[in-house]
């Protein structure tokens, strides 16, 4: 489990292509400090396994699937990341609640920057839509994020905004972000679990 509370900005160093999968190295220092094979690190928001590690890098493995739900499909040496270690127990949740499960993922729609903060907009599928609340937890690359702004069902093309500050722009990867970029989604587990808890209760309630 992560918080969505970024540690450092990372690099992939080396891609090699295994028969279902991608092995990836991704160079970082705060994000290694103590780890092990078996660890667990989030890479934009992907939740990774350490296969092999030393002070300034670590290899871990990206099954099919991953890749085809996630921006790792178009990753390339030279790509900064957002790198995570996983919590510990009885440390602040400054975040919210992240599994580095990614459900898709979003482009980048506009860029409005002002003074204080930066308004970013996603362009969001229908799927995932039901999943984001104004004011509610969104996590994009990994970054735990407020909803500032959101589309109403009404509308044709589903959209959500988040207000960023300089700080966030600084120390993750979300201020390198261009309109068109792709980025990856993880909505909220509580509003997954409601999701899937009504889609049984028609079901339900025509066998009774």
């Amino acid at each position: 489990m992560f918080t969505g509370l970024i540690e450092e900005r990372g690099t992939i160093t080396a891609i090699e292509q295994l028969p279902d999968a991608v092995r990836l190295t991704v160079s970082g220092k705060t994000a290694l400090q103590g780890a092990q094979q078996g660890d667990s690190i989030a890479v934009s928001g992907v939740c990774l396994t350490v296969v092999e590690h030393d002070a300034t890098s670590f290899t871990a493995d990206v099954m099919e699937q991953t890749l085809a739900m996630s921006t790792m499909r178009n990753a390339h040496v030279g790509l900064p990341v957002n790198l995570e270690r996983a919590a510990e127990l009885g440390s602040r949740l400054g975040g919210h609640i992240v599994q580095g499960h990614v459900d898709g993922t979003a482009e980048v729609l506009s860029i409005s920057p002002s003074e204080d903060w930066t308004v970013i907009r996603f362009g969001l599928s229908r799927e995932l839509a039901p999943l984001l609340v104004d004011k509610g937890s969104i996590t994009v690359d990994g970054v735990s994020l407020t909803v500032s702004n959101i589309s109403a069902p009404s509308e044709s093309s589903q959209w959500f905004e988040v207000s960023l500050i300089p700080e966030t722009l600084a120390v993750t990867t979300l201020g390198l972000r261009s309109v068109g970029d792709a980025v990856n989604l993880e909505t909220d587990i509580i509003a997954r679990q409601v999701a899937r808890m009504l889609a049984f209760l028609p079901q339900q309630n025509a066998g009774a």
